[in-house]
């Protein structure tokens, strides 16, 4: 998703909400408090898209994890321990 294209105050959306919401269905709109960026308003389509692409890792123990990934694990903590004791 790109950067939004409208930027619209919180006070601007009390005044405006009509013409905002409009503008959101067509394309992400930022909502800013004291000129910081708080809020995203966009489509449900975009929403979905964005739901869809999201990270899908999950979690598990070492007991769980495929033999392959588990070698990797281990030999990224034997180079983390080596580098350690020869950073001290």
């Amino acid at each position: 998703m790109s950067h939004p294209r409208g930027s619209y105050t919180t006070s601007d959306l009390s005044r405006k909400s009509g013409d905002i919401i409009a503008e959101a269905l067509r394309h992400p709109v930022m909502i800013t408090q004291r000129n910081k960026p708080r809020l995203i308003l966009l489509n449900i389509e975009d929403y979905d898209r964005l739901m869809r692409q999201s990270d899908s890792r999950s979690t598990g123990t070492i007991e769980t994890m495929p033999d392959g990934l588990l070698g990797e694990f281990e030999a990224a903590v034997d180079l983390y321990a080596e580098s350690d004791e020869a950073g001290r």
